[in-house]
């Protein structure tokens, strides 16, 4: 008989350990892959696109795409399938990069997030309502501004922020961009800084404040601050993309026209079909940074793939550095992340928005795995829970969600480029996000 060295045998058993555990791995995300393909084609939810990517323990483990970029209506056989280089409009995802930029000019010592807003604008911004309150960035990256949306929030260049945040500008208007104390319920407060109400308008006047203290477009500013050190391709306006990258950009589709939705109805464009309506360049010469950052689309309007998105993503879960490029210092990170506001019922310091939004930080969401029925920021039905901080977003039919867990370092990211349903007549069942999210992201969470 003959006899082999202990070491040998341990050799072997490891091995065949590692076999095993490949072959659980795959036969893991075979299974989470045919959960997402179902998702994605189920014929009264159809979903124009998904495109996934999971992080576990800062490394990429799962990247995965199923429909259709682009849709020829006429001719189904030029149809272009959602591929790993596909760029989409990530929408309120942009809020958060855009935070990140932010920061960066915070280190560079051109921007105090306790100082006035006024003194980088040039003229004095008050809610007319509570004119001895100052308003901070720190206010407007966390919705404690008091501003509000319902007098718009894209502007064309000939509006300025100062003749439409002024009482008494041309663009003043009726004051809808202010919260009105007399709108108030009990109890509640919204002087700035005490009540939470998510305003997309919060970052047209921060785009407009990093124009002011850095003295480029904002556009152009994002370029420099973040995509370009990360080695990312993307772009807050088309026109910055090269022809190629403007080529797999993703047209964003919903099943509805004319305000009706019809799951089994053809794909209506919403926005970026630049294959059947070309890009129009924007006429850009006399603009002036630091009067009107709304013409970039701060709040939604980055392009950008899941490659992109995760090196974001892995830089933040490496604490501001990537690739040996530093673009925070870890406190700065820290400081983006930290809880800024909390839901507190009993003294209505904001809206909840049927418990989507509990936990704020500066320019992030925060989710605190708070769930009920059609209620709640929940983001997996699996336990243990997941308690990430990051952001969603949610226009055009695109919805995306950018989560990590800078504890694990694990994270997920999705984006929807378009869906059959209506989203709010398909609640979740745990949470305020749409039963397909729900199922998507307990989907991706398995590989964890």
């Amino acid at each position: 008989m003959k006899y082999f060295p202990a070491s040998y045998l341990l050799m072997l058993m490891s091995l065949m350990a590692n076999l095993v555990m490949a072959q659980g791995k795959a036969a893991n995300e075979r299974q989470v892959t045919q959960q997402l393909a179902a998702i994605a084609a189920r014929p009264d939810k159809t979903l124009a696109s998904l495109s996934v990517l999971a992080i576990k323990s800062g490394k990429v483990v799962y990247q995965q795409q199923f429909g259709q970029r682009y849709f020829d209506q006429k001719n189904p056989a030029n149809n272009l399938p959602a591929d790993t280089q596909t760029l989409y409009r990530v929408a309120s995802v942009s809020k958060m990069v855009a935070a990140i930029a932010a920061m960066c000019l915070v280190e560079q010592g051109k921007l105090d997030l306790e100082a006035d807003i006024s003194s980088y604008l040039g003229f004095q911004i008050r809610n007319p309502h509570y004119p001895d309150r100052v308003i901070t960035t720190r206010m407007l990256l966390s919705h404690i501004s008091s501003l509000r949306d319902d007098g718009g929030y894209n502007f064309p260049a000939d509006v300025s922020m100062q003749s439409f945040l002024q009482t008494g500008g041309k663009n003043y208007s009726q004051g809808l961009q202010w919260a009105d104390p007399a709108k108030a319920k009990p109890g509640e407060n919204f002087a700035p800084g005490a009540y939470f109400h998510y305003v997309n308008l919060n970052w047209g006047v921060l785009g407009t404040v990093m124009e002011a203290v850095s003295g480029q477009r904002f556009d152009l500013l994002m370029q420099e601050l973040v995509l370009q050190p990360l080695q990312i391709e993307g772009a807050y306006h088309p026109e910055l993309l090269s022809t190629d990258a403007l080529s797999r950009l993703s047209v964003l589709y919903r099943k509805q026209a004319n305000e009706v939705w019809n799951a089994q109805g053809p794909w209506v464009a919403q926005t970026d079909d630049f294959r059947n309506k070309p890009l129009i360049r924007r006429e850009l010469q006399n603009y002036r940074p630091g009067t009107n950052a709304t013409l970039f689309s701060p709040q939604g309007g980055l392009r950008i793939s899941m490659q992109g998105l995760s090196r974001i993503m892995l830089m933040l879960m490496n604490e501001g550095e990537l690739d040996g490029v530093r673009l925070l210092k870890p406190a700065s990170v820290r400081a983006l992340i930290a809880e800024q506001w909390r839901y507190d019922a009993s003294t209505h310091n904001g809206d909840d928005y049927r418990g989507l939004f509990l936990s704020w930080g500066l320019g992030f969401q925060r989710f605190t795995d708070t769930s009920a029925a059609h209620y709640g920021d929940r983001l997996v039905q699996s336990q243990p829970s997941f308690k990430p901080v990051g952001h969603l977003g949610f226009a055009y039919g695109l919805q995306s969600a950018f989560l990590f867990d800078p504890t694990t370092r694990n994270g997920i990211i999705y984006v929807i480029g378009g869906v059959a349903a209506d989203p709010d007549k398909n609640p979740g069942a745990y949470s305020s996000m749409s039963i397909w999210e729900e199922q998507i992201l307990t989907a991706i969470y398995k590989l964890f």
